[in-house]
């Protein structure tokens, strides 16, 4: 029997002068259990970053966030908490989800510029319930989703994913 639990985030990893987010939904059981963003080890979120900024594939956690922030890479989920059983982004009860406070975090980042989706779900919550509400105050900011990096997601070769996730390199 599946259990339901009312997830939480984490806080984001950030600078203060980030010109990029990459936004998740919700952390998975993997990555709630180790408190770390992709934590799961088929997610493929941390092998594409080190292949897109050409570094060593890196064990420590640490490291790994320091690779995005020497980028001015953030990294956050669209939900706050949401109730999911399961660790799958199709078992989010859309019901129960809280979007993070975006306004709050824009106001504190003003040089993001750009943001991606990592995978469907983020984007499809984010454009459907937070950009609606702060369109308006931050129109300098792009969107744009990314294949998902999640195990779950394995439609597209790991080759394929990366030729599309570079565009965060590319496109500075």
């Amino acid at each position: 029997m599946t259990r339901t639990t009312h997830d939480r985030c984490f806080p984001p990893v950030s600078r203060k002068d980030a010109d990029t987010l990459i936004l998740g939904s919700l952390p998975g059981r993997k990555s709630l259990e180790a408190q770390q963003y992709y934590a799961h080890p088929q997610n493929a979120f941390w092998k594409l970053m080190a292949a897109i900024f050409e570094a060593q594939p890196m064990a420590d956690y640490e490291a790994r966030t320091r690779l995005l922030l020497r980028h001015r890479i953030a990294l956050w989920d669209v939900f706050a908490a949401a109730e999911r059983p399961g660790s799958l982004d199709s078992d989010i009860v859309n019901a129960t989800a809280e979007a993070n406070d975006f306004r709050d975090f824009f106001r504190a980042h003003p040089k993001i510029r750009r943001v991606f989706f990592n995978g469907k779900k983020s984007e499809e919550i984010f454009r459907r319930r937070v950009l609606p509400q702060i369109a308006a105050e931050f129109p300098q900011i792009t969107y744009e989703g990314l294949p998902s990096t999640s195990p779950a997601h394995a439609g597209l070769s790991f080759a394929r994913k990366l030729e599309k996730w570079r565009v965060i390199r590319a496109s500075r």
